[in-house]
């Protein structure tokens, strides 16, 4: 198999995401908004990060945080306009990082014109743009949602998440001959709706985007039986890759999936490994926070002080994707994002948290960091539900920028903010970053100033794990390319770890190391001996 083009950027990318309603507010309404992104831009530089993910900035009636979008093609006017949508590209391209927009490509808003037109008794071009049932009274499939009752036409509009964000029809792979709306995917109004969204993305590509990030992007085509429904799906994504890779080459397609090996084998260019389709991603982090997300399966987390999780439930998914996908696409395991409460810093002392940091962006792949991970930003507890945010409205606060009103975030009134500030931020500020040369924020500098410094710590290089034994700690694996050799240890648990690796190291060069040695063994064996939360990173040669 030939080896799919990519991006000539991709390689080098480190993402930084922006929660656009709560970065940086440049006009005092106490919202956050494209001109203060602009004005932000000089801070995302400075980390070192070439490319941003901008969560969603449409019209949107903003049920769910703008992910119910009713106009595609106009910024919200809460954040600006299109003029400074397109302001934000060339701003962004000057200093040499790329925008990459958040794509809701499986519904809209129930505000949407195509949905209240699809609403109309009498058929029209919108028609068949959602998926509809026949009959308001009849029964719902239980695999499905639906709104009932919601306008003149006959039928229950099946719903992709919340209530009010109906489902575009692409079709289904395997239509029910006893349901007569279920359209093939090959229906001429399910072709009208994947050229609609081809439209949107066009539009945004012509005025400067450099990609998208699509939202849910495994839920466009429904079906009865997986394989199939797998298939029509990955066919879907496969013919708008052959397009970008024509018309657009130099514009990422990243997938909101969490099954890389799928994502990739459908055409795009990264996918996430989160919290959802597979353990890999709580396991790491989050299965330890039970009273702030439910339904997570038992066990500990392997980045927790009781020292109690298993880096194989990670590292055994992991690897299977990676040796899947590897040379055809790219997996992110990101610091956090605006669905995944906690933030990574909740809890974590210092130099647990500089471990959990140094692993995320030494592995082989494209690191995302989210807004304020790079100060350490922590969880905000006890908030009422925003914007359809529930647990997840703790993640979505203020950007802390330094210890003016509002952490410097917004001059509008405290009760005036999209969400309060950190009652306390004291050091996590970037001014107070700035400051201190052992902060989070320099960490992470020197950290992607390493990654482009060598190419063996970076997308591309070898990975092999070195101790990765289930139930124990540390973690120790190698990263090689161009000749340059490198060992990480992590050790997140609370207590001291040694262990004797029955490889011999070499000369090994310190390069990052917070209360790790690495010493000969004798023979063949190298012993490596952590203090809780230590890590290292080191030369070999």
């Amino acid at each position: 198999m030939s080896t799919p083009h990519q991006p000539s950027w991709l390689k080098d990318a480190v993402f930084y995401q922006i929660y656009p309603q709560s970065f940086y507010d440049s006009n005092a309404d106490g919202v956050g908004d494209i001109p203060g992104i602009i004005a932000k831009l000089d801070h995302v530089q400075r980390l070192g990060c070439n490319a941003i993910w901008l969560n969603p900035v449409f019209v949107s009636p903003f049920a769910d945080a703008g992910y119910d979008v009713s106009d595609f093609c106009r910024v919200a006017p809460r954040y600006g306009s299109n003029d400074d949508l397109a302001r934000l590209f060339t701003e962004a391209h000057r200093r040499g990082i790329k925008i990459v927009l958040d794509l809701v490509a499986g519904h809209t808003s129930v505000e949407h014109p195509w949905f209240k037109e699809s609403m109309k008794h009498a058929p029209n071009a919108c028609t068949d743009r959602y998926i509809w049932t026949d009959s308001v009274w009849g029964a719902v499939p239980p695999t499905l949602q639906a709104l009932r009752g919601y306008g003149e036409r006959n039928g229950c509009a099946v719903v992709n998440f919340f209530w009010c964000q109906p489902a575009l029809n692409y079709g289904y792979a395997d239509p029910d001959p006893a349901h007569s709306w279920e359209k093939p995917v090959d229906h001429p109004a399910c072709l009208a709706t994947l050229e609609a969204l081809k439209d949107v993305m066009r539009f945004w590509l012509e005025l400067g985007a450099d990609g998208f990030r699509v939202d849910m992007a495994q839920s466009l085509i429904r079906g009865h039986d997986e394989v199939r429904r797998l298939a029509a799906i990955q066919k879907l994504w496969r013919g708008i890759r052959g397009w970008f890779d024509v018309d657009y080459p130099e514009a990422v397609l990243i997938s909101e999936w969490s099954y890389p090996i799928h994502a990739v084998d459908a055409g795009f260019h990264i996918d996430f490994m989160i919290h959802f389709e597979t353990v890999a991603y709580n396991s790491l982090f989050r299965n330890h926070r039970k009273e702030l997300i439910s339904g997570l399966p038992r066990g500990e987390s392997f980045f927790d002080r009781k020292g109690a999780g298993d880096i194989r439930l990670f590292l055994d998914v992991f690897m299977e994707h990676y040796a899947a996908t590897r040379g055809r696409g790219y997996i992110s395991v990101p610091t956090c994002n605006h669905d995944t409460p906690p933030r990574l810093a909740e809890d974590r002392t210092p130099a647990e948290y500089r471990c959990a940091l140094l692993l995320l962006l030494t592995l082989p792949a494209v690191p995302f960091i989210y807004y304020g991970d790079e100060i350490g930003m922590r969880h905000a507890h006890g908030l009422a539900s925003k914007e359809g945010g529930y647990e997840r409205t703790g993640v979505r606060t203020p950007m802390q920028w330094d210890d003016s009103r509002n952490a410097g975030f917004s001059s509008a009134r405290a009760d005036e903010l999209y969400l309060p500030v950190e009652a306390d931020p004291q050091d996590r500020t970037v001014a107070a970053a700035e400051r201190d040369p052992e902060s989070v924020l320099h960490f992470v500098r020197r950290l992607i100033a390493l990654r482009k410094e060598h190419p063996a710590l970076g997308t591309v290089g070898d990975f092999r794990p070195v101790f990765a034994e289930q139930g124990q700690y540390p973690f120790i694996y190698e990263r090689t390319a161009d000749g340059e050799r490198f060992w990480i240890a992590v050790n997140p648990a609370g207590i001291a770890v040694e262990r004797l690796v029955p490889e011999r190291a070499g000369t090994f060069e310190a390069m990052m190391v917070e209360g790790v040695t690495l010493t000969e063994g004798g023979g063949n064996e190298t012993r490596v001996s952590l203090a809780a939360g230590g890590y290292g990173l080191w030369r070999i040669s």
